[in-house]
């Protein structure tokens, strides 16, 4: 079989990877000059690692990315340091990152109410009927369960966070479930940057066979009934495979196959999803004197972001010649004004606040700065969300679409773009 798969993501490449094992012949169409998708990275000279553009990690339990990674040969180069992670209440940071800080926080005090957040989490690591749980919203089932007091400090600013003014009351619990079954403390990356892991897989899917076609955007996908076969329109002109595989956005999707049948039309075209905005630094001195990594910050504390994450507090800022790297992000609706904003106007906006982590802060401690946006950055799952998950078979016989709005209930991430891509290839070779 010949096959094209469309974006050189970790779907798309982890698709690729079985698909050619398989023996078919296999070519990917990447519009951007890199490999990695939405975890991609960027390095400055002078740096021995790269910079992710939106900030990634891997966790203990990444059973699928960590599976590839052992088969590619790479298990060497994951890492795992131990980082902080922080949650603001009344003005200051505690850390929140193990079962005995959250039973030290104080914002809990020492009654039932932290016996029910307690029992509520465990419950939650426990249970495997997302299910029955997708039926409720994260507001009305975690206020029963816990109380408005525990859920309104603890978890209300997560999913406000997340999912904005406009969703947070409709995201379904489903969602919430996902969050706490699985993830660990723990959190890896990768020696040299989730840049260099891409790169490397690249490396070896080439190797293996595959076509890589950067900076060849495929605008058009067709069927053609007469040849039984899907017609390309790529930026070096018309191809002709067997089948395709689009790993894009739904919205993207949508734009490069105007014909697929309304009812799948629709069903993507309704999908909603959350876009991100995380501008990183490069600064002169260490941000947080207590070697905090992640800062989680309820949007009621007024700060004009949603979390500050100390990159170099994960992992050592000698690999980016003694810089420290800080990433300032928010997901926002794609109409919100920071995706219209200048990298000036952010800067502007977002530096004064960095004072309330470290009160010798100053503009000047910035040595560097780059600003990444995408519009489509974290899915918005509804109550009972999995029937409005669009099939990876699609009607058009030969078409096939992976993307991270079809990874529910579990929340978008590279472990979950490598199931689906490899789940995609299985589907894609079932009738061979």
């Amino acid at each position: 079989m010949k096959i094209a798969i469309i974006g050189a993501g970790h779907a798309g490449m982890a698709a690729a990877w079985d698909l050619r094992k398989a023996g078919h012949t296999v070519t990917i169409y990447e519009s951007a000059d890199f490999v990695g998708g939405l975890a991609s990275g960027f390095k400055e000279p002078g740096w021995d690692w790269s910079v992710e553009k939106f900030y990634h990690h891997w966790f203990a339990s990444d059973k699928d990315m960590l599976g590839l990674i052992e088969e590619l040969g790479l298990s060497d180069k994951v890492i795992f340091p131990r980082p902080y992670t922080v949650m603001y209440y009344k003005g200051k940071f505690y850390p929140l990152d193990s079962i005995l800080k959250a039973i030290m926080f104080p914002g809990l005090g020492w009654g039932i109410d932290k016996i029910r957040f307690g029992l509520v989490g465990l419950f939650l690591r426990l249970t495997a009927n997302w299910k029955e749980l997708e039926k409720f919203t994260v507001d009305e089932w975690m206020r029963k369960w816990t109380g408005n007091k525990v859920y309104e400090l603890m978890w209300e600013p997560l999913v406000m966070g997340k999912f904005g003014e406009k969703y947070y009351k409709r995201v379904n619990m489903a969602w919430m479930w996902a969050r706490l079954h699985a993830r660990t403390t723990r959190l890896g990356t990768f020696e040299g940057g989730f840049q260099a892991f891409a790169d490397q897989f690249a490396e070896k899917l080439r190797t293996a066979g595959v076509e890589i076609k950067l900076s060849n955007p495929v605008t058009h996908i067709q069927r053609n009934d007469e040849t039984a076969s899907l017609e390309l329109t790529t930026a070096n002109g018309l191809e002709t495979v067997d089948k395709v595989l689009v790993t894009l956005s739904p919205g993207a999707f949508a734009n490069v196959v105007p014909s697929i049948p309304k009812a799948y039309l629709d069903g993507l075209l309704n999908l909603k999803s959350m876009g991100a905005v995380v501008l990183t630094l490069s600064l002169k001195h260490q941000l947080s004197r207590e070697g905090y990594y992640w800062y989680n910050i309820p949007k009621s504390a007024g700060f004009p972001f949603l979390a500050v994450v100390e990159h170099t507090n994960y992992v050592s800022p000698d690999h980016f010649a003694g810089e420290h790297i800080l990433y300032i992000g928010d997901y926002l609706e794609p109409e919100h004004e920071y995706f219209q904003l200048t990298k000036e106007d952010l800067l502007e906006k977002f530096l004064p606040s960095l004072k309330k982590f470290n009160p010798d802060f100053e503009p000047g401690w910035v040595n560097k700065s780059w600003l990444y946006r995408t519009a489509y950055g974290q899915p918005v799952p509804f109550v009972n969300h999995s029937k409005n998950i669009p099939a990876i078979e699609t009607p058009v016989e030969g078409l096939y679409f992976a993307s991270m709005s079809q990874v529910y209930p579990w929340d978008r991430g590279t472990n979950f773009a490598v199931e689906i891509g490899r789940r995609a290839a299985r589907i894609m070779t079932k009738d061979i």
